[in-house]
């Protein structure tokens, strides 16, 4: 009896390096990427001499428009997570033209609600 010769099959070329390769990249961008909360409205913060970095604790932004944000909070709406949140320092971020009477108001009121630490975040030259 004569039987047919099996046709040889080409070896399939495996793909498991390459997923290899695609998830070690994907490791490495999540390590290396910063995932940072978006900033509520644009600022332009003023210039310092001092190039001392801050810590992101609790950061209060003020607007050139007087407008508030505190996380997810805006406006009026601040002022009670604020007082809630304690006595420890906070940072504001305002912005380069904000009038100076605003800054005031503000921080009269932030120390009205019993924070009496405040650094003010500025970009250096």
């Amino acid at each position: 009896m004569r039987f047919a010769t099996p046709s040889r099959r080409r070896p399939t070329e495996s793909i498991v390096p390459m997923i290899n390769v695609v998830f070690l990249l994907l490791i490495f961008f999540m390590m290396t990427a910063r995932i940072a909360p978006p900033r509520p409205f644009d600022l332009t913060p003023p210039q310092a001499e001092s190039e001392r970095a801050l810590d992101r604790q609790r950061v209060l932004y003020l607007s050139k428009q007087g407008e508030l944000a505190f996380g997810p909070l805006l406006g009026d709406a601040v002022w009670p997570a604020l007082s809630a949140a304690g006595s420890g320092p906070l940072i504001l971020r305002a912005d380069l033209d904000l009038p100076a009477p605003v800054l005031a108001k503000t921080l009269g009121r932030l120390a009205a609600v019993g924070i009496t630490e405040v650094t003010l975040a500025v970009r250096s030259k």
